[in-house]
């Protein structure tokens, strides 16, 4: 249960560098210096980091201090061999973006948040960054008479494509991934889930280039299912990156070690990232990147124990999900349950609905009745995932 580089595992200068101030309470821990969080995540086995412009170096410090920063930054990776996966710009902290960034009623607030995104752009290709992060925390409103929605999504797409024609003039070797949530700090926030993300994506100049970059607790504040919506992302072909991280139900976003939150759902998942589908569907290649908060409670001690626990669940439920695959009362209880009978096609090759019209045994010598009384052994597949996980098998 060491982790080791192999596994590629990230985190975001966010997470570990959290001082855990809330909308009631001041923080409960002193800044972190970005230097020692790439140290001790290197020492706890993760592969990479990741931040915000922001997490490294306020946006108006000078020239100076910026490439200061960026030259500490820079050493720490070399001298730990940590990397940079994914970077991502902060358009929600400042109150300029009060009401958001690249759809803020005020276009010079628009302008602004390209130019701020343009120059991280240019880190993120310097820092051998491979995938840009957009999360339009401040893209909403609170109000349905404050926004008009079809102007605010023709300015989302207008600055994607706008950025993504400054990717491809530049020669940087970057994609961008849309990280979809339903609202916090937003009452309602634009793009909400996978699906909203997707539609948007495909009108896009440059689609190939932009995916999703789904978050655990993001899908789940909508009361939707993380794995159906990571299954759909791979299932496009859209899964550029994804947040791990635990969530309890409908209410705030938590922010939980991963694994903390819906126990089962997370089995699942890594079942789904490390193996595909039970039909044997696409997996995941990509970095595992956590986006968790430690605990409010948290001393640095629990900061670091909390780290280490995101990575030890996901080795843990890696190895339940291996014994899963290898059980032989598994592997019947799919077959029996229909499971892997989905991978067939419906119509047989170059059959067509015209065929299937004058085929008697789809239709007219079917027996409904009959079919409608068959058990499908869904419990029992699921019970034996439970004994799995529980490490009873």
């Amino acid at each position: 249960m060491t982790p080791t580089r192999e596994d590629r595992f990230s985190f975001g200068l966010w997470t570990v560098g959290w001082q855990a101030r809330d909308t009631f309470g001041d923080p409960t821990r002193p800044p972190l210096d970005p230097v020692v969080a790439v140290e001790k995540l290197s020492e706890l086995g993760a592969w990479g980091v990741t931040f915000h412009d922001d997490d490294l170096v306020d946006f108006r410090a000078s020239a100076g201090e910026r490439d200061f920063a960026v030259s500490r930054f820079r050493k720490a990776l070399e001298a730990t061999g940590m990397v940079v996966p994914m970077m991502t710009t902060n358009l929600f902290t400042h109150p300029v973006f009060k009401d958001g960034g690249f759809t803020s009623n005020d276009r010079g607030v628009r302008r602004f948040a390209l130019r701020k995104v343009m120059r991280n752009l240019d880190l993120a290709a310097e820092l051998g960054a491979s995938t840009y992060v957009f999360w339009g925390g401040r893209e909403g409103s609170e109000y349905e008479g404050a926004k008009d929605i079809a102007a605010a999504l023709d300015r989302y797409r207008e600055a994607i494509d706008a950025l993504a024609d400054y990717v491809v003039t530049s020669g940087y070797s970057l994609r961008f991934a849309i990280e979809p949530k339903p609202n916090e700090p937003r009452g309602d926030i634009l793009l909400p889930t996978v699906g909203h993300a997707l539609a948007f994506i495909a009108t896009l100049d440059h689609a190939d280039m932009v995916g999703v970059n789904p978050e655990v607790g993001h899908e789940q504040m909508a009361g939707l299912n993380y794995v159906h919506g990571v299954a759909q992302a791979l299932w496009t072909g859209k899964l550029f990156h994804l947040d791990l991280n635990g969530q309890r139900s409908i209410k705030f976003d938590q922010d939980l070690v991963f694994g903390h939150g819906d126990l089962l759902n997370a089995f699942f998942l890594v079942d789904l990232l490390e193996h595909g589908g039970p039909g044997g569907g696409p997996s995941y290649s990509g970095p595992r990147h956590f986006d968790y908060k430690p605990s409010r409670t948290e001393d640095f001690e629990g900061v670091w124990d909390s780290a280490a626990a995101n990575m030890r669940t996901y080795l843990l439920l890696r190895e339940r999900s291996e014994a899963y695959r290898a059980d032989p009362q598994v592997a019947e209880a799919l077959a029996c349950s229909g499971v892997t009978a989905l991978s067939e096609p419906t119509l047989d090759p170059g059959e067509t609905l015209f065929d299937l019209r004058r085929d008697l045994k789809s239709w007219e010598d079917y027996d409904p009745d009959t079919a409608g009384r068959r058990g499908y052994g869904f419990v029992r597949l699921h019970q034996l995932a439970v004994e799995h996980l529980l490490g009873a098998r």
